[in-house]
């Protein structure tokens, strides 16, 4: 009975996530006789807690390492490229169909990599001087989860520089309670990456995080303000948990020690997400944060939350394939509102309950967090 229960959960979890088709690699070595080239290179710095391989298609594999390692790979997008898909190869992948590692420089150590982020922040425009950190979901192996961070910078335009946070997932469907112990176990490493880009030269660190990665950010956090590092958590200029898959209860826990939560702290849900709902239903049926059922919670909490379950299908990985939060991203105006916390800009509709509904794109609902309800009542009594 046991056995067929598990197969009966396996054949649903790669329904609900997707993970049919073939398992990334990066590529490497790269045959210099093919003559084929990418789109465009997307450089890409690496922290992880998983250990070295020796498999250069897996530079890093599953089992968890005691200490960070470092990296930078540039990651090429395919020529054929769709915006909001990582089309990749199990096989050596071919650049004008596949993502795919142009190169991989494995960095030595701490202040090695702090050097490499200077040195490619001051490459930037002073007003794009930023660390963007991206922190992967579960049941992605380490080219997966580069690959998405890439596409990520690639669509979305990112102009600051891309810093990914692999912790070791198991990379298989049956894996999901591996893949929660590894999320805790590399919770410090995370607190550490936090540390060394607040180290740097950055004007500002976005951190990201997705699924049970956003589990992996919040114990980062808690980490961080339960040993006193309340220098690097004032270094952070935003946090995003997209789909987080984390019990509410334990969430609210969270937020309670890590107290002045960086700010803005905003969420992205979805109640058409699949993945979380059967994640609830592992957990006893106890909510996740992610399914958006408790916003009023979470907006007294002083969290924004943008709602995607009507927009492009509502899925896990919405936040990353939407084009209509790539719009919205791309909505300089939109996007100064939430990361500055300033009031909702032109081409916003308040809503009774809170909400903000953008225009252009009405099914994409923002609940902007209470202190600013409360000032737009203050400032609309006022006129």
């Amino acid at each position: 009975m046991s056995s067929i229960r598990l197969s009966v959960i396996v054949v649903i979890l790669l329904a609900l996530v997707g993970c049919g088709g073939p398992r990334a690699v990066l590529g490497l070595p790269v045959a210099s006789s093919s003559g084929a080239e990418p789109r465009a290179i997307v450089p890409i710095y690496v922290a992880t807690n998983r250990a070295r391989s020796n498999n250069l298609s897996l530079p890093y594999s599953a089992e968890r390492s005691k200490t960070l390692n470092f990296a930078e790979i540039d990651v090429g997008i395919p020529q054929n490229h769709v915006a909001g898909r990582v089309e990749k190869s199990g096989r050596t992948p071919d650049p004008r169909r596949h993502f795919s590692a142009r190169t991989y420089q494995p960095i030595a150590g701490r202040e090695d990599f702090i050097r490499r982020l200077n040195a490619a922040l001051a490459q930037k425009a002073p007003e794009n001087r930023e660390i963007f950190i991206f922190v992967h979901g579960y049941n992605n192996n380490f080219a997966d989860s580069v690959f998405r961070n890439a596409q990520i910078s690639y669509d979305f335009d990112v102009k600051s520089v891309s810093l990914h946070y692999a912790w070791p997932s198991g990379a298989s469907v049956p894996l999901y309670v591996f893949d929660r112990d590894s999320a805790l176990v590399g919770r410090r490493g995370l607190a550490e990456t936090i540390e060394i880009a607040a180290e740097t030269n950055a004007k500002r660190i976005i951190l990201v995080g997705h699924s049970m990665g956003a589990y992996v950010v919040t114990e980062a956090l808690r980490d961080l303000a339960l040993r006193g590092r309340t220098n690097a958590l004032k270094r952070l200029g935003g946090v995003v948990l997209a789909a987080p898959d984390i019990d509410v209860d334990v969430f609210l826990s969270q937020l309670d020690d890590i107290g002045d939560i960086p700010r803005p702290f905003t969420i992205i849900v979805s109640r058409r997400d699949r993945a979380l709902g059967f994640s609830r239903r592992l957990a006893g049926g106890r909510p996740r944060v992610g399914s958006g059922s408790e916003l009023a919670v979470l907006q007294a909490r002083e969290i924004a939350v943008i709602d995607a379950s009507a927009v492009d299908g509502g899925t896990h990985s919405v936040f990353a394939s939407s084009p209509t939060l790539m719009d919205m991203v791309n909505n300089d105006t939109l996007m100064r509102g939430l990361i500055r916390d300033d009031e909702p800009p032109a081409g916003q509709t308040m809503l009774a309950d809170g909400a903000s509904v953008i225009e252009g794109a009405a099914s994409l609902i923002i609940f902007l967090p209470s202190r600013i309800l409360g000032g737009i009542t203050q400032a609309a009594a006022s006129q």
